[in-house]
């Protein structure tokens, strides 16, 4: 027989990519003939980086779903086969079983066919090959989570129809759920006299299955109706267009949920998981400078002073400062934080009084810091980095409480402020990394059964745990360096722009804050003190006035909590009430949250300058590229505002100025 098909490829010239997958654990040439697994980093990767993989996979290798031919509600079972030499068929079977392992962390079933050898005869070389093949389980629930929680990537077609498949078979278990109550109601109307073809027509059955619900008992399971339609029936009524399937809402209740895993609905990231971006904690946080400077002012010499910024704090992933230290001086930095880049110089006595902790955690442990953490961050002091992350010339907007905020140095609308958002870089990244494989490890030490792995953790007071504390100490106070240093080049860029000195210029810390951080304070819990670790991921300190870690500065007003929003509108300064203290352990948050993913972002960008409008907002901006400008615009971010007005009303810190950005650096 003859047939048409279409195939779709693209080939790359680049050996940096191919040497980029072979380190990876991608094999390197023709497959049928060298042995190769499931790479190991791999199989202890997050699960949506296995569904990404698998999903891959099977949009290359699996095919789409199909019914049986005489059994058009029945879908065949998918098989995947991978063919090797016969001297490497052990490595075909031994992959086969890495899938088969992974597909069993999403619930799908699967077994290998290897009773039934299968060999093929190459006919040009004469070299024997065997067919190792792994079926997927056909029940209707397993095809379900197969389509569903995996499906197929970069062939649209397959992932297509496997949504329609997922919609079908789940009207099909809906129609076979329905017959049992069927029969049960079948029985009731015939004891009340209704005959049995008005019993079919109400219950929307045919006659044979009220008699045999009546008079035969049900000897099988129940079975969709003869009338039930075909997959290729449902498929041409499903079908919305574009890859989309119509489907009905039938009721909105609560249901038992019994899947075994929870995903995020809200966020879509190239770094999406479960909890905390996979990372527990690195310091980032918020760093508050005022200035005597105005608008009318710095007006005219923003584009200047953006320059000047913009070259002495280096942006984006990666990028190197201005600081150079040695491996000596880097332990130094984990030990003393913030202190160690007052004592180089780097900022004033000042500025440690106004930092969170003095700018120093009291337990780092160097020794604990891995060789590639060191490597990428001995270069990175005094850079900004990318993402979210950014620099902001700002202006007061609004003053709410004019107390709190001449206790700050703000006094009044117009005046310039500079807000930098930072941390740790590549140096908490990566301390993370490393304690995120020892805690995995951790689990079965002590008993923990987790639904992810991105749920790892250690008990606090474990080996583990303490060890990581004392790492996270270091990183953290790498974070507090990264901010000073960072602070210390604009106040050198606004002197060098002004022609003046910091000091002339006014331009002393107001507060610096960390908002992804654990640590070890002092609570009340039902009228008990209680010792706790706080771990604020996404939210921030926010301590009262009067509490003996709230500065001498503010301990009448409270502890000041910066809150930034998007490089398009405005940042908050709120502080710390003794309700939060009461209600959320001193903690708020630390922002607004996205509203929109960075992929639909970059789409949106498609159409629109963003660098243009944000000017015609009288807002300049420096970046990278125009990629984070995307990512980052407003339209992508929820107004901050109202996510504070409710910080406000609900009691758990207090409004105090409205900032609004004039000059924006980013990444």
């Amino acid at each position: 027989y003859t047939f048409e098909a279409r195939e779709s490829s693209f080939s790359v010239s680049s050996s940096a990519l191919v040497a980029l997958l072979t380190c990876l654990g991608a094999p390197l040439g023709n497959k049928a003939t060298q042995p190769y697994r499931v790479p190991e980093w791999l199989m202890r990767a997050p699960l949506w980086q296995q569904r990404v993989y698998l999903a891959a996979l099977f949009g290359a290798a699996l095919s789409a779903p199909s019914t049986l031919p005489r059994s058009p509600a029945t879908f065949q079972t998918p098989v995947l086969s991978v063919s090797k030499r016969e001297p490497l068929a052990d490595s075909g079977w031994a992959y086969l079983s890495d899938i088969q392992a992974m597909l069993a962390c999403f619930g799908v079933r699967a077994r290998l066919l290897n009773r039934q050898r299968e060999t093929t005869t190459t006919p040009r070389t004469g070299a024997r090959a065997v067919r190792c093949r792994l079926q997927i389980l056909g029940d209707d629930p397993n095809l379900i989570r197969l389509w569903s929680q995996i499906g197929y990537e970069y062939h649209a077609e397959r992932q297509w129809r496997a949504y329609l498949a997922v919609a079908y078979l789940r009207l099909k278990q809906g129609a076979i759920h329905q017959r049992p109550q069927a029969a049960a109601l079948a029985g009731e109307h015939k004891r009340e006299g209704i005959p049995i073809e008005q019993i079919a027509s109400e219950l929307r059955v045919n006659a044979r299955f009220v008699e045999r619900s009546l008079y035969g008992g049900r000897r099988t399971h129940p079975r969709i109706p003869k009338d039930f339609p075909s997959f290729a029936e449902f498929t041409e009524q499903a079908d919305a267009g574009g890859g989309r399937v119509w489907d009905t809402v039938v009721a909105i209740e609560p249901v038992d949920y019994t899947e075994p895993f929870v995903y995020d609905l809200t966020v879509q990231h190239p770094d999406h998981n479960f909890v905390a971006n996979g990372f527990v904690v690195s310091n980032c946080g918020v760093r508050l400078l005022r200035t005597d400077l105005t608008e009318q002012k710095v007006r005219p010499r923003l584009k200047e002073l953006l320059d000047q910024i913009f070259r002495d704090v280096p942006a984006g992933f990666g990028g190197e400062g201005l600081i150079k230290t040695t491996r000596a001086d880097l332990r130094q930095v984990m030990l003393k934080g913030a202190h160690w880049m007052v004592e180089h110089g780097y900022g004033w006595e000042d500025d440690l009084a106004h930092t969170e902790a003095n700018g120093r955690l009291d337990m780092p442990d160097p020794d604990v810091i891995t060789e590639k953490a060191i490597e990428r961050g001995k270069d990175q002091l005094g850079t900004l980095g990318g993402g979210n992350h950014f620099l902001e010339i700002q202006v007061v907007d609004e003053i709410y409480d004019a107390q709190a905020a001449a206790a700050m140095g703000i006094t009044q609308v117009g005046q310039v402020t500079i807000m930098i958002h930072t941390g740790s870089r590549g140096f908490g990244h990566q301390t993370c990394q490393d304690h995120l494989d020892i805690m995995e490890e951790a689990h079965q030490k002590y008993g923990i059964s987790l639904p992810d792995r991105q749920l790892a953790c250690a008990p606090i007071n474990s080996e583990e745990g303490q060890t990581y504390l004392r790492a996270m100490h270091c990183a953290a106070n790498f974070a507090f360096a990264n901010r000073q240093a960072i602070a210390h080049w604009t106040r050198q860029a606004f002197a060098k722009i002004f022609k003046s000195t910091p000091e002339s210029l006014g331009m002393y810390q107001v507060y610096d804050v960390a908002h992804n951080i654990a640590k070890i304070e002092d609570h009340e819990w039902e009228g008990k003190p209680v010792r706790v670790c706080v771990h604020r991921k996404g939210a921030t300190r926010a301590f009262p006035p009067g509490h003996p870690e709230t500065p001498q500065a503010y301990r009448e007003v409270g502890q000041p909590v910066l809150i930034p929003g998007d490089m398009g509108r405005y940042s908050f300064v709120l502080v710390g009430t003794e309700q939060g203290m009461r209600e959320s352990f001193g903690t708020t948050c630390h922002g607004a949250g996205r509203m929109m993913s960075r992929k639909g972002a970059l789409r949106e960008a498609q159409k629109r300058n963003i660098a243009k409008e944000l000017e015609e907002q009288g807002i300049l901006v420096r970046a990278q590229n125009k990629a984070t400008l995307a990512e980052e615009a407003s339209y992508a971010y929820k107004d901050v505002a109202n996510v504070v007005e409710v910080v406000h009303n609900a009691g758990i810190a207090r409004k105090v100025a409205k900032l609004r950005p004039i000059g924006v650096v980013k990444g």
